[in-house]
């Protein structure tokens, strides 16, 4: 599921008004880039990070024609340690992606005050279809448990018509 050319997800949205003015975001695997473009309309810097270069280069082509604030960070999440590395944002989205020796260096990367924005296929989306496979799929109240540190601002686990899926969906601040 590509999302080439669609609108951004409803929960990156509904985050919009908790993220302060021209806030530096990461849109991890962002695909074609969907949720941070949105963002970067709305006034913040971007940094798009995929392993995929041709959804990298649509990303660049958009942020040119639009005259928009982005960076473009090739980078597989999944062949090193700490892919993050030091870097630091002041909101990080994740949307229909998953990957748990990922979830410790979300925190790390957010500075104090910084906003998740995290939406993932639940245990309960089997019953649609893809994805299916364990390893993608969060067991019920995982998210909200691994950023129980964080002060929620909003948490919803469900399952969504149109198109049919299972997720939980969090919008969460870290500490200052």
């Amino acid at each position: 599921m590509s999302h080439q050319g669609q609108t951004p997800a409803q929960l990156v949205l509904d985050a919009m008004p908790h993220l302060a003015p021209q806030s530096t975001v990461l849109d991890l695997a962002c695909g074609y880039g969907r949720n941070g473009l949105a963002l970067a309309r709305a006034g913040h810097v971007v940094w798009f990070a995929d392993r995929d270069r041709e959804a990298l280069s649509a990303i660049q082509a958009r942020l040119s024609e639009e005259r928009l604030n982005g960076v473009l960070w090739q980078l597989d999440l999944e062949a090193t340690a700490r892919p993050l590395g030091q870097r630091q944002f002041d909101a990080i989205v994740v949307c229909h992606y998953l990957h748990r020796p990922l979830l410790p260096d979300l925190m790390a990367a957010l500075r104090p005050g910084g906003v998740l924005i995290y939406e993932t296929f639940t245990t309960a989306n089997r019953a649609f279809g893809r994805p299916n496979n364990p390893a993608f799929l969060l067991e019920p109240n995982e998210l909200a448990e691994v950023f129980a540190s964080m002060t929620p601002i909003h948490y919803r686990e469900g399952i969504w018509r149109n198109p049919d899926r299972a997720t939980a969906r969090l919008i969460a601040r870290k500490p200052v």
